[in-house]
């Protein structure tokens, strides 16, 4: 024990500085984690379980107390649009596909320069578009294909951003002949996409995230129609071998097996 007076030494001196600096670390990661962060953390344990329902138990409160929280309601409209995936009536679907929508728009209209949020809302449009009349998934594809190439401006290898960008040119390249005409009678000039504009989307995205199963089954479906028969068999056996892991995968799974089946 030092005696009163009696100057430190160094091993003292520096037994105090390290309890010092421990102290300030525990303060700062008490005032970083806050209530809110405890409840994303929390959320996110049942998102990683794609359990949509719970996940939003805690997302839902985390929002009152940081309503601004751009990531936060990325993640709640995600979980909305899972939700719609497990409805089985078309206005719940709509309902849910709507409130995924809204999510997402605050999240962009926040976040301008976050390429998750202007994603967030190109792919609640394109969830919704299924439901939507001709006239409505004309005005909606416009917006996905604007979000799409914002976030693909504001981070280029966003393997999703580039697979939504797929799928929109894929969208217009199915459109031919007769129909094509009647529809730009009706609402105006559309959008002149290829097979292989979709193409080379998918590919950019299998080869920023090879283990994405989606990728891979549309990049098959867009094979078949372009009549690369044993190519679209060789990327969809692939897909489907993969195992799942997200949301859409079974959908994806079921879309690729019915498509192997009519090339065999």
């Amino acid at each position: 024990m030092r005696t009163p007076g009696a100057p430190e030494n160094l091993n003292q001196r520096f037994t105090k500085a390290c309890l010092a600096i421990a102290a300030l670390f525990l303060l700062s990661a008490t005032v970083q984690a806050g209530p809110a962060d405890e409840l994303v953390a929390k959320g996110n344990v049942y998102y990683e379980k794609l359990d949509a329902q719970e996940a939003l138990k805690y997302y839902l409160p985390a929002e009152k107390l940081e309503p601004k929280n751009v990531r936060l309601l990325v993640r709640i409209s995600r979980e909305y649009r899972h939700l719609m995936s497990d409805a089985s009536k078309t206005e719940e679907k709509l309902r849910l596909g709507g409130i995924a929508v809204d999510y997402a728009k605050r999240a962009a209209a926040l976040g301008p320069n976050d390429p998750e949020a202007q994603l967030a809302v190109a792919i609640s449009y394109g969830k919704l578009q299924p439901l939507e009349s001709t006239k409505e998934k004309l005005e909606t594809s416009r917006i996905i294909k604007s979000e799409a190439d914002k976030a693909i401006k504001l981070d280029p290898r966003s393997d999703l951003a580039w697979h939504v960008l797929g799928r929109w040119n894929m969208g217009y390249a199915e459109i031919t002949g007769v129909k094509r005409a009647l529809a730009e009678l009706a609402y105006g000039k559309l959008p002149a996409t290829t097979y292989q504009d979709a193409a080379k989307c998918f590919e950019k995205a299998i080869e920023l995230k090879p283990d994405r199963l989606m990728h891979y089954v549309e990049l098959g479906l867009v094979y078949s129609h372009m009549g690369r028969t044993a190519d679209a068999r060789r990327v969809i056996t692939k897909g489907l071998a993969m195992k799942e892991t997200e949301k859409d995968d079974p959908e994806a799974k079921h879309r690729g097996k019915e498509e192997l089946a009519k090339l065999r």
